[in-house]
């Protein structure tokens, strides 16, 4: 009876804890001991259609050559019905169409390359607004080769007048890629754009027929530029 009373009475001998004291020992042994902690994934949680677009595969890489390019769309024509490729095509067709109307009114964002920037706008202008003698080179080429049908005779006169009005073309072409840059120079001084490649752009405007330039002119013969 004495061991047993020895035994049980282990902490009997300790001295009584007021309940804040309780609280405070059990609080230093919950930090003791390692506690379960849920973490966080890290990322947030993905949309349902991009979960959904990766559950579908990967996207399939961009092609590598033409040949690539046209076999895929030439597969991706296949899986549509046959009112569904013309109307795709319907609708390619009338976006060149406005896409060329636009080019041909001018819109900046429409032009060739070659086209763009105000300073071969102003070299249009320039060219537009003048007779070229340089026009006359495509009617005249075409005078030539009707020619050939005719008697050798006439076909040394015409090609004799044709010898001299490609020499007045070509001086005139000197001279118009002379005025143009200089122009250009004193309108756009700070300006790269000049020597042989616009004077050569102004000549190949102005050999072409006024109706066919491209854009289209937007002064008139004899206008102030």
């Amino acid at each position: 009876m004495k061991l047993l009373r020895r035994g049980g009475s282990d902490d009997s001998d300790k001295p009584a804890m007021s309940v804040p004291e309780a609280l405070a020992e059990e609080g230093t042994a919950q930090a003791a001991s390692p506690s379960k902690v849920t973490e966080g994934k890290g990322r947030p949680t993905p949309k349902r259609r991009d979960a959904e677009g990766r559950r579908r595969g990967p996207v399939a890489p961009a092609p590598l050559t033409a040949k690539e390019a046209r076999a895929r769309r030439k597969a991706a024509r296949k899986s549509k019905s046959k009112d569904e490729r013309k109307a795709d095509s319907a609708q390619r067709r009338a976006d060149a169409s406005e896409r060329r109307n636009r080019m041909l009114a001018g819109e900046e964002k429409f032009l060739l390359p070659r086209d763009r920037g105000p300073v071969r706008a102003y070299v249009r202008d320039i060219v537009d607004s003048r007779r070229n003698l340089v026009g006359l080179f495509m009617p005249l080429a075409l005078v030539l080769i009707m020619t050939m049908f005719l008697g050798p005779v006439i076909q040394q006169y015409v090609t004799l007048a044709m010898f001299v009005m490609m020499l007045l073309m070509v001086i005139e072409g000197i001279y118009l890629g002379r005025m143009v840059n200089k122009k250009v120079r004193a309108r756009f001084p700070d300006s790269t754009d000049g020597g042989f490649g616009l004077g050569w752009y102004a000549f190949v405007r102005a050999s072409q027929i006024r109706k066919l330039r491209a854009p289209l002119p937007r002064v008139k013969p004899g206008d102030a530029i």
